[in-house]
Protein backbone atom coordinates (compact mmCIF):
# COMPACT_ATOMS: atom_id res chain seq x y z
CA UNK A 1 0.00 0.00 0.00
CA UNK A 2 2.84 2.25 0.95
CA UNK A 3 4.35 1.21 -1.58
CA UNK A 4 2.26 1.53 -4.27
CA UNK A 5 1.63 5.50 -2.61
CA UNK A 6 5.31 6.13 -3.13
CA UNK A 7 5.40 4.60 -6.66
CA UNK A 8 2.51 6.87 -7.71
CA UNK A 9 3.26 10.14 -5.71
CA UNK A 10 7.35 10.18 -6.97
CA UNK A 11 8.11 12.90 -8.91
CA UNK A 12 7.80 11.97 -12.81
CA UNK A 13 10.48 13.34 -15.03
CA UNK A 14 7.74 16.31 -16.81
CA UNK A 15 7.05 17.83 -13.17
CA UNK A 16 11.18 17.92 -12.66
CA UNK A 17 10.97 19.66 -16.33
CA UNK A 18 7.79 21.44 -15.36
CA UNK A 19 9.94 23.02 -12.02
CA UNK A 20 13.13 23.61 -13.76
CA UNK A 21 11.20 25.84 -16.28
CA UNK A 22 9.78 27.64 -13.39
CA UNK A 23 13.28 28.01 -12.07
CA UNK A 24 14.51 29.20 -14.91
CA UNK A 25 12.04 31.92 -15.54
CA UNK A 26 12.91 33.15 -12.15
CA UNK A 27 16.55 33.06 -12.40
CA UNK A 28 16.73 35.15 -15.88
CA UNK A 29 14.44 37.74 -13.59
CA UNK A 30 17.19 37.66 -11.19
CA UNK A 31 19.84 38.45 -13.28
CA UNK A 32 19.04 40.79 -15.40
CA UNK A 33 19.02 42.64 -12.19
CA UNK A 34 21.84 41.79 -10.66
CA UNK A 35 24.22 39.55 -12.94
CA UNK A 36 26.57 38.21 -10.44
CA UNK A 37 23.84 36.71 -8.59
CA UNK A 38 24.17 33.14 -7.46
CA UNK A 39 20.33 31.13 -7.71
CA UNK A 40 20.29 27.98 -5.59
CA UNK A 41 17.37 25.32 -5.35
CA UNK A 42 16.91 23.72 -1.96
CA UNK A 43 13.90 22.30 0.16
CA UNK A 44 11.94 19.47 -1.11
CA UNK A 45 12.50 19.93 -4.88
CA UNK A 46 16.55 19.66 -4.26
CA UNK A 47 16.19 16.28 -2.00
CA UNK A 48 13.42 14.93 -4.21
CA UNK A 49 11.18 14.50 -1.64
CA UNK A 50 8.02 16.93 -3.01
CA UNK A 51 4.57 16.55 -3.97
CA UNK A 52 2.80 17.49 -6.78
CA UNK A 53 1.50 20.38 -5.36
CA UNK A 54 4.56 21.61 -3.15
CA UNK A 55 6.28 24.78 -3.24
CA UNK A 56 9.86 25.20 -4.64
CA UNK A 57 12.62 26.61 -2.20
CA UNK A 58 15.41 29.37 -4.07
CA UNK A 59 17.52 31.63 -2.27
CA UNK A 60 19.87 34.00 -3.69
CA UNK A 61 23.25 34.93 -2.63
CA UNK A 62 24.44 38.43 -3.43
CA UNK A 63 25.66 41.18 -2.17
CA UNK A 64 23.20 44.48 -0.28
CA UNK A 65 22.86 46.60 2.08
CA UNK A 66 19.36 45.60 2.40
CA UNK A 67 17.57 42.77 1.12
CA UNK A 68 15.97 43.52 -1.95
CA UNK A 69 12.67 42.42 -1.55
CA UNK A 70 10.72 44.65 -3.32
CA UNK A 71 12.60 44.92 -6.11
CA UNK A 72 12.42 42.03 -6.77
CA UNK A 73 8.80 41.23 -6.36
CA UNK A 74 8.28 44.45 -8.58
CA UNK A 75 10.84 42.79 -11.47
CA UNK A 76 8.83 39.76 -10.99
CA UNK A 77 5.72 41.18 -11.78
CA UNK A 78 6.85 43.46 -14.48
CA UNK A 79 7.69 40.59 -16.40
CA UNK A 80 4.81 38.23 -15.88
CA UNK A 81 6.36 35.69 -13.52
CA UNK A 82 3.47 36.24 -11.36
CA UNK A 83 0.50 38.87 -10.85
CA UNK A 84 -0.42 41.37 -7.56
CA UNK A 85 -2.71 39.07 -6.44
CA UNK A 86 -0.37 36.09 -6.49
CA UNK A 87 2.97 37.28 -4.54
CA UNK A 88 3.44 38.92 -1.84
CA UNK A 89 6.44 39.68 0.24
CA UNK A 90 6.83 38.74 3.77
CA UNK A 91 9.50 41.48 5.24
CA UNK A 92 9.13 41.04 8.74
CA UNK A 93 9.28 37.25 8.82
CA UNK A 94 12.54 35.82 10.86
CA UNK A 95 13.60 34.78 7.45
CA UNK A 96 12.34 37.65 5.18
CA UNK A 97 10.73 35.93 1.74
CA UNK A 98 8.63 36.40 -1.32
CA UNK A 99 5.90 34.09 -1.48
CA UNK A 100 4.41 33.57 -5.34
CA UNK A 101 2.72 31.53 -7.44
CA UNK A 102 4.17 31.13 -11.26
CA UNK A 103 1.66 32.36 -14.02
CA UNK A 104 1.71 29.67 -16.34
CA UNK A 105 2.15 26.71 -13.80
CA UNK A 106 0.60 27.30 -10.81
CA UNK A 107 3.77 26.06 -8.94
CA UNK A 108 4.79 28.22 -5.76
CA UNK A 109 7.35 29.64 -5.34
CA UNK A 110 9.36 30.82 -2.00
CA UNK A 111 12.39 33.29 -2.50
CA UNK A 112 14.60 33.97 0.14
CA UNK A 113 18.19 36.04 0.49
CA UNK A 114 21.56 34.68 1.59
CA UNK A 115 20.17 31.92 3.87
CA UNK A 116 22.91 29.12 3.62
CA UNK A 117 21.83 26.48 6.01
CA UNK A 118 18.47 25.80 3.07
CA UNK A 119 21.46 24.38 0.79
CA UNK A 120 23.29 22.82 3.80
CA UNK A 121 19.86 21.05 5.15
CA UNK A 122 19.25 20.18 2.02
CA UNK A 123 23.08 18.06 1.50
CA UNK A 124 22.25 16.81 5.28
CA UNK A 125 18.63 15.24 4.28
CA UNK A 126 20.36 13.62 1.03
CA UNK A 127 22.82 12.37 3.39
CA UNK A 128 19.97 10.48 5.83
CA UNK A 129 18.13 9.44 2.84
CA UNK A 130 21.06 7.26 2.08
CA UNK A 131 21.51 5.64 5.49
CA UNK A 132 17.68 5.20 6.38
CA UNK A 133 16.44 4.23 2.62
CA UNK A 134 12.76 4.07 4.37
CA UNK A 135 12.90 7.76 5.09
CA UNK A 136 11.39 8.72 1.37
CA UNK A 137 8.21 6.62 1.79
CA UNK A 138 7.89 7.56 5.64
CA UNK A 139 7.76 10.96 5.00
CA UNK A 140 5.87 11.45 1.54
CA UNK A 141 3.27 9.84 2.89
CA UNK A 142 3.35 11.97 6.05
CA UNK A 143 3.80 15.42 3.84
CA UNK A 144 0.53 14.23 2.30
CA UNK A 145 -1.16 13.46 5.74
CA UNK A 146 -0.42 16.95 6.85
CA UNK A 147 -1.03 18.67 3.41
CA UNK A 148 -4.72 17.46 3.27
CA UNK A 149 -5.16 18.83 6.93
CA UNK A 150 -3.70 22.53 6.33
CA UNK A 151 -0.92 21.13 8.80
CA UNK A 152 2.13 21.48 6.68
CA UNK A 153 2.86 25.45 6.71
CA UNK A 154 5.11 26.87 9.31
CA UNK A 155 4.15 30.73 9.15
CA UNK A 156 -0.23 28.87 9.70
CA UNK A 157 1.82 27.01 12.84
CA UNK A 158 2.12 23.80 11.38
CA UNK A 159 4.99 21.12 10.67
CA UNK A 160 7.48 22.24 7.72
CA UNK A 161 9.42 19.80 5.69
CA UNK A 162 12.97 20.25 7.59
CA UNK A 163 11.01 19.90 10.92
CA UNK A 164 9.03 16.81 9.80
CA UNK A 165 12.00 15.23 8.44
CA UNK A 166 14.33 15.60 11.27
CA UNK A 167 11.45 13.84 13.98
CA UNK A 168 11.36 10.49 11.42
CA UNK A 169 15.22 10.74 11.69
CA UNK A 170 15.28 11.21 15.37
CA UNK A 171 11.87 8.25 15.45
CA UNK A 172 14.08 6.40 13.63
CA UNK A 173 17.57 6.85 15.33
CA UNK A 174 16.37 5.80 18.56
CA UNK A 175 13.72 3.21 17.15
CA UNK A 176 14.16 -0.36 18.85
CA UNK A 177 13.74 -2.38 16.02
CA UNK A 178 17.13 -3.70 14.55
CA UNK A 179 16.22 -3.19 10.75
CA UNK A 180 14.92 0.20 10.89
CA UNK A 181 18.03 0.92 8.56
CA UNK A 182 17.24 -2.11 6.08
CA UNK A 183 15.72 -1.07 3.03
CA UNK A 184 13.52 -4.30 3.32
CA UNK A 185 12.13 -3.04 6.45
CA UNK A 186 8.18 -2.99 6.90
CA UNK A 187 7.36 1.09 6.15
CA UNK A 188 3.55 0.20 6.96
CA UNK A 189 4.77 -0.78 10.61
CA UNK A 190 7.01 2.21 11.03
CA UNK A 191 4.17 4.45 10.00
CA UNK A 192 2.07 3.75 12.51
CA UNK A 193 4.92 3.38 15.34
CA UNK A 194 5.71 7.31 14.16
CA UNK A 195 2.08 8.33 14.91
CA UNK A 196 2.20 6.23 18.03
CA UNK A 197 5.41 8.03 19.12
CA UNK A 198 4.10 11.57 18.68
CA UNK A 199 0.36 10.83 18.55
CA UNK A 200 0.99 9.37 22.37
CA UNK A 201 3.81 9.24 23.93
CA UNK A 202 6.17 11.76 23.26
CA UNK A 203 6.75 14.86 26.08
CA UNK A 204 6.29 18.03 24.15
CA UNK A 205 6.09 20.65 27.28
CA UNK A 206 9.56 18.67 28.73
CA UNK A 207 11.44 17.16 25.93
CA UNK A 208 13.01 18.31 22.56
CA UNK A 209 14.92 16.45 19.78
CA UNK A 210 18.48 16.25 18.83
CA UNK A 211 20.00 14.41 15.84
CA UNK A 212 23.58 14.68 16.41
CA UNK A 213 26.16 12.72 17.34
CA UNK A 214 23.52 9.16 16.58
CA UNK A 215 20.32 10.88 17.78
CA UNK A 216 18.92 11.81 22.39
CA UNK A 217 16.07 13.52 23.37
CA UNK A 218 17.32 16.59 25.15
CA UNK A 219 15.20 17.79 28.64
CA UNK A 220 14.04 21.78 27.40
CA UNK A 221 14.92 22.96 31.09
CA UNK A 222 18.83 22.09 30.33
CA UNK A 223 18.35 23.81 26.45
CA UNK A 224 17.20 26.89 28.37
CA UNK A 225 20.22 26.70 30.56
CA UNK A 226 23.09 26.27 28.00
CA UNK A 227 21.77 28.72 25.24
CA UNK A 228 20.48 31.45 24.42
CA UNK A 229 17.11 30.16 23.89
CA UNK A 230 15.08 32.57 26.00
CA UNK A 231 12.18 29.30 26.36
CA UNK A 232 12.44 26.36 24.37
CA UNK A 233 9.31 26.23 21.69
CA UNK A 234 6.34 23.54 22.64
CA UNK A 235 8.23 21.46 19.38
CA UNK A 236 11.77 21.85 20.10
CA UNK A 237 13.75 20.40 17.26
CA UNK A 238 17.33 21.03 17.31
CA UNK A 239 19.29 22.47 14.23
CA UNK A 240 22.02 20.13 13.36
CA UNK A 241 23.25 22.73 11.43
CA UNK A 242 23.01 25.22 14.22
CA UNK A 243 22.41 24.13 17.59
CA UNK A 244 21.37 27.49 19.08
CA UNK A 245 18.10 27.07 16.39
CA UNK A 246 15.03 25.67 17.35
CA UNK A 247 13.78 24.66 13.91
CA UNK A 248 10.37 24.26 15.44
CA UNK A 249 9.70 27.19 16.89
CA UNK A 250 7.09 28.39 14.75
CA UNK A 251 5.26 25.26 14.90
CA UNK A 252 2.83 27.32 17.45
CA UNK A 253 -0.48 24.30 16.26
CA UNK A 254 2.12 21.44 17.00
CA UNK A 255 -0.88 20.19 19.49
CA UNK A 256 -2.99 19.68 16.40
CA UNK A 257 -0.75 17.79 14.79
CA UNK A 258 -0.43 15.98 17.70
CA UNK A 259 -3.73 15.40 17.35
CA UNK A 260 -4.07 14.11 14.17
CA UNK A 261 -1.18 11.59 14.77
CA UNK A 262 -3.28 9.90 17.47
CA UNK A 263 -6.49 9.82 15.25
CA UNK A 264 -4.25 8.48 12.75
CA UNK A 265 -2.55 5.73 15.52
CA UNK A 266 -6.02 4.78 16.22
CA UNK A 267 -7.21 4.39 12.96
CA UNK A 268 -4.17 2.29 11.33
CA UNK A 269 -3.94 0.14 14.48
CA UNK A 270 -7.36 -0.42 14.09
CA UNK A 271 -7.56 -1.44 10.62
CA UNK A 272 -4.55 -4.04 10.92
CA UNK A 273 -6.27 -5.77 14.30
CA UNK A 274 -7.56 -9.39 14.07
CA UNK A 275 -11.02 -8.32 14.33
CA UNK A 276 -10.62 -5.91 11.22
CA UNK A 277 -11.03 -8.88 8.87
CA UNK A 278 -14.67 -8.71 10.11
CA UNK A 279 -15.62 -5.55 8.73
CA UNK A 280 -18.28 -5.37 5.81
CA UNK A 281 -16.22 -3.01 4.03
CA UNK A 282 -12.69 -5.03 4.56
CA UNK A 283 -12.08 -6.58 1.02
CA UNK A 284 -12.75 -3.49 -0.85
CA UNK A 285 -11.32 -0.39 0.76
CA UNK A 286 -7.35 0.80 1.54
CA UNK A 287 -6.18 0.39 4.56
CA UNK A 288 -3.59 3.50 3.92
CA UNK A 289 -6.93 5.33 2.17
CA UNK A 290 -8.73 5.37 5.57
CA UNK A 291 -6.37 8.53 6.50
CA UNK A 292 -4.51 9.37 3.03
CA UNK A 293 -6.22 10.82 -0.02
CA UNK A 294 -5.54 12.59 -3.34
CA UNK A 295 -7.89 14.68 -4.88
CA UNK A 296 -9.37 14.40 -8.48
CA UNK A 297 -7.95 18.25 -8.78
CA UNK A 298 -4.61 16.79 -8.68
CA UNK A 299 -4.98 14.13 -10.73
CA UNK A 300 -6.17 16.08 -13.10
CA UNK A 301 -3.62 18.39 -12.51
CA UNK A 302 -0.84 15.64 -13.05
CA UNK A 303 -2.16 15.15 -16.17
CA UNK A 304 -2.08 18.36 -17.42
CA UNK A 305 1.49 18.42 -16.65
CA UNK A 306 2.26 14.79 -18.28
CA UNK A 307 -0.29 16.46 -21.82
CA UNK A 308 2.41 19.78 -22.01
CA UNK A 309 5.98 18.37 -20.85
CA UNK A 310 5.79 14.30 -21.05
CA UNK A 311 7.63 12.51 -23.09
CA UNK A 312 5.17 12.38 -25.78
CA UNK A 313 5.45 15.69 -26.22
CA UNK A 314 9.20 15.20 -26.08
CA UNK A 315 8.83 12.61 -28.87
CA UNK A 316 10.41 10.18 -26.16
CA UNK A 317 8.81 6.64 -24.68
CA UNK A 318 6.82 6.50 -22.25
CA UNK A 319 8.31 6.37 -18.98
CA UNK A 320 5.81 6.06 -16.41
CA UNK A 321 3.35 3.53 -15.58
CA UNK A 322 2.32 4.08 -12.32
CA UNK A 323 -1.22 4.27 -12.75
CA UNK A 324 -3.27 3.89 -9.81
CA UNK A 325 -6.87 2.86 -9.88
CA UNK A 326 -9.72 4.82 -7.57
CA UNK A 327 -11.40 2.08 -5.42
CA UNK A 328 -11.96 3.13 -2.34
CA UNK A 329 -15.55 4.92 -2.17
CA UNK A 330 -15.65 8.22 -0.28
CA UNK A 331 -18.71 6.70 1.70
CA UNK A 332 -16.88 3.69 3.07
CA UNK A 333 -13.74 5.77 4.12
CA UNK A 334 -16.80 8.07 5.95
CA UNK A 335 -18.50 5.41 7.36
CA UNK A 336 -14.91 3.65 8.55
CA UNK A 337 -13.98 6.59 10.13
CA UNK A 338 -16.98 7.51 12.03
CA UNK A 339 -17.50 4.10 13.98
CA UNK A 340 -13.79 3.52 15.29
CA UNK A 341 -13.68 3.63 18.53
CA UNK A 342 -10.91 4.63 21.04
CA UNK A 343 -10.35 1.41 22.22
CA UNK A 344 -7.36 0.02 20.56
CA UNK A 345 -7.29 -4.02 21.96
CA UNK A 346 -4.52 -5.04 19.10
CA UNK A 347 -1.00 -5.88 20.34
CA UNK A 348 2.26 -5.52 18.86
CA UNK A 349 3.45 -8.48 17.50
CA UNK A 350 0.05 -8.84 15.58
CA UNK A 351 -0.18 -5.45 14.01
CA UNK A 352 3.53 -5.71 12.98
CA UNK A 353 2.39 -8.73 10.73
CA UNK A 354 -1.24 -7.32 9.78
CA UNK A 355 0.33 -4.18 9.15
CA UNK A 356 2.28 -5.55 6.30
CA UNK A 357 -0.35 -5.21 4.16
CA UNK A 358 -0.05 -1.70 4.23
CA UNK A 359 3.20 -2.29 1.97
CA UNK A 360 2.56 -4.94 0.21
CA UNK A 361 -1.18 -5.09 -1.51
CA UNK A 362 -1.34 -3.37 -4.34
CA UNK A 363 -5.15 -1.65 -3.57
CA UNK A 364 -4.93 2.14 -4.50
CA UNK A 365 -5.05 4.48 -1.37
CA UNK A 366 -6.25 7.11 -4.06
CA UNK A 367 -9.36 8.79 -3.83
CA UNK A 368 -11.43 11.26 -5.78
CA UNK A 369 -13.52 12.65 -2.26
CA UNK A 370 -12.59 15.55 -1.26
CA UNK A 371 -15.14 15.82 1.32
CA UNK A 372 -14.05 14.65 4.86
CA UNK A 373 -9.98 16.24 4.60
CA UNK A 374 -9.44 19.39 3.57
CA UNK A 375 -6.79 19.54 0.43
CA UNK A 376 -5.06 22.18 -1.57
CA UNK A 377 -7.47 22.74 -4.50
CA UNK A 378 -4.62 23.66 -7.61
CA UNK A 379 -6.33 25.73 -10.88
CA UNK A 380 -4.25 25.08 -13.37
CA UNK A 381 -5.30 26.69 -17.09
CA UNK A 382 -6.70 23.24 -18.25
CA UNK A 383 -9.42 22.13 -15.17
CA UNK A 384 -10.16 25.97 -14.23
CA UNK A 385 -13.51 25.64 -16.17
Amino acid sequence: MINDFYKHMSPREEEERMRMEVVDRIERVIKDLWPTADVQVFGSFSTGLYLPTSDIDLVVFGNWENLPLWTLEEALRKKNVTDENSIKVLDKATVPIIKLTDFRTEVKVDISFNVKNGVKAALLIKDYKKKYPVLPKLVLVLKQFLLQRDLNEVFTGGIGSYSLFLMAVSFLQLHYREDACSPNANVGVLLIEFFELYGRHFNYLKTGIRIKDGGSYVAKDEVQKSTDLYRPSMLFIEDPLAPDNDVGRSSYGVLQVKQAFDYAYIVLNHAVSPIAKYYPNNESESILGRIIRVTQEVAEYRDWITKLWGPQSQNEPALNGNDVTLLVKPQQLDECNNNLTEEVTASRSKSSSNSSSLVSSSSSTVSSSSDVVSFVTLKHPMCAH
